[in-house]
């Protein structure tokens, strides 16, 4: 079930395994992300390219939003 987490939440979940998935395009992902986070254009997320991600952690998706 998606939730927001906060920053204090985040860092403890990625200590814990969690896995930090940007959905960025690849420009703004290659100017700025987040510390370990991994690109996944959200244009072009589906099951094939996810397919690294570990079903048995956390998934943890941010997207940078101008509000």
């Amino acid at each position: 079930m998606p939730q927001r987490v906060e920053a204090n939440r985040l860092r403890e979940l990625t200590a814990q395994g969690g896995q930090l998935v940007e959905v960025l395009p690849e420009a703004e992902y290659a100017e700025l992300h987040l510390t370990g986070a991994r690109n996944l254009p959200l244009k072009r997320l589906d099951a094939h390219t996810a397919v690294d991600l570990d079903p048995g952690r956390p998934v943890i998706v941010y997207c940078h939003d101008a509000l």
